[in-house]
């Protein structure tokens, strides 16, 4: 069976969660990153993918936007310290985050990462 063949037979039987995952896989791959379920806690890493969700941590905290981060293999939270708006981070938009990986509460994170917008994908 030829890889076209296998793919399109993928597409066929695959739910749209697994779809979806491997669209996110496809659209996040930069060169030099490491997928988000590859990531070691206490080690720096250069990550890809799109920001799915934004939070921002109550008043009563210390202010931190959080910038849920998904690359098809897992998710990582890019927690912007000090912050409540990081322009050009924002749900659909991807990027490459830089810097060193946390547990945050059993969750992959990166504390006020180096970054750089990437262009929005096209799906079509």
């Amino acid at each position: 069976m030829t890889a076209r063949v296998a793919d399109a037979l993928h597409r066929l039987t695959a739910s749209r969660r697994e779809l979806e995952a491997d669209d996110a896989r496809r659209i996040s791959h930069v060169p030099g990153a490491t997928p988000v379920a590859e990531v070691a806690l206490r080690r720096r890493a250069v990550v890809s993918g799109t920001v799915t969700a934004l939070t921002y941590r109550p008043r009563s905290e210390s202010a931190a936007l959080v910038a849920r981060l998904s690359d098809g293999t897992g998710t990582l939270e890019l927690i912007f310290l000090g912050r409540r708006d990081v322009p050009g981070i924002e749900p659909g938009r991807r990027l490459v985050a830089d810097g060193m990986v946390y547990d945050d509460h059993g969750r992959p994170a990166m504390f006020n990462p180096d970054y750089r917008l990437l262009p929005r994908a096209d799906l079509a």
